[in-house]
C-alpha cells in the first residue's frame, strides 16, 4: 500500500514538470508566424510613395494667328514679253476673293509699253505704231486654285505659310489701237510672313489673235511679276 503511493505520488510529480514544458513550447509556435510577418510587412512598399515617379517635361506651344479676313488687295510689278516687240517693265494692281481655304476669284490689271519690231530696228526709219499705239493695258478675271498649301521655312525657328496655286482666267487687250478678247492662264506662289501681309510671284500668259503685222495669228505674251498685298 505504501509503494502504491509513491508511485503515485511521482507520477503527480512527473506530470507537473510535463505540462508547463508543453505549453511554453505551444507559445512558442505561436509568436514564430509573428515574427516572421513582421520583416514581411516592413519591407513591403509605403502607400504613401507611387512606385512609378514620372518627370515629364512640358513644352510651350504657340498658335499660328491667322486672320480671317477673305479679301485681298495689292500692287505689283515685273516684265512683260510682248510677242514681236520686245520685253518692258510691267506693273498693275489686283484684287482677290477667297471663297475656300482653296479657290479664289481674282481681278488684275496691268500696263506696260512695246518696243520696237526687229523690222522698226532694221529699216531705222519706219514705224509701224505711233507713240500713244505702243501703250498696252489688260485686264482679267481669273479663277484660282490652292494647288500645294503647305509652310516654307527660314532657317531653323521660322515657317511660314505658302501656297503654289494655278490661276486661268478671261479678259481685254488694249494694244495698237485695238481692243482683243483675251485668255490668260498661270501660275504662282504666295508667301505670308504676317497674318495681314502676303507676298506674290506670278507667271502669266496673255493669249490673243491679231493681225498687226498683215497676218492674223495668236501671240502669247508671257509675264513674270512679284506682288505684294494685304488682307482686310
Amino acid at each position: 500500500m505504501e509503494v502504491h503511493r509513491l508511485r503515485l505520488l511521482f507520477l503527480t510529480l512527473a506530470l507537473a514538470s510535463v505540462l508547463p514544458g508543453c505549453a511554453w513550447f505551444g507559445r512558442g509556435g505561436d509568436a514564430a508566424p509573428e515574427a516572421v510577418a513582421a520583416p514581411q510587412a516592413q519591407t513591403g512598399p509605403s502607400s504613401e510613395q507611387p512606385i512609378i515617379d514620372p518627370q515629364i517635361e512640358r513644352r510651350e506651344i504657340r498658335r499660328a494667328q491667322i486672320d480671317t479676313e477673305d479679301f485681298e488687295v495689292g500692287l505689283y510689278g515685273g516684265i512683260l514679253s510682248i510677242e514681236d516687240f520686245e520685253s518692258h517693265a510691267v506693273y498693275g494692281a489686283r484684287f482677290a476673293y477667297h471663297l475656300t481655304e482653296d479657290f479664289f476669284l481674282e481681278a488684275t490689271a496691268g500696263q506696260s509699253r512695246a518696243g520696237r519690231t526687229s523690222y522698226e530696228t532694221l529699216s531705222g526709219a519706219a514705224e509701224i505704231l505711233t507713240d500713244s499705239e505702243r501703250d498696252y493695258t489688260y485686264y482679267a478675271l481669273s479663277a484660282g486654285w490652292n494647288a500645294l498649301p503647305g509652310e516654307v521655312f527660314i532657317g531653323k525657328n521660322r515657317a511660314y505659310n505658302s501656297a503654289f496655286y494655278l490661276v486661268a482666267g478671261i479678259g481685254s487687250t488694249r494694244f495698237a489701237g485695238d481692243d482683243a478678247f483675251t485668255v490668260s492662264g498661270g501660275f504662282g506662289y504666295r508667301i505670308l510672313p504676317s497674318d495681314w501681309i502676303a507676298v506674290h510671284f506670278d507667271v502669266r500668259d496673255h493669249v490673243y489673235d491679231t493681225d498687226l503685222l498683215g497676218k492674223k495669228k495668236i501671240v502669247n505674251n508671257l509675264e513674270a511679276h512679284l506682288g505684294l498685298s494685304i488682307f482686310f
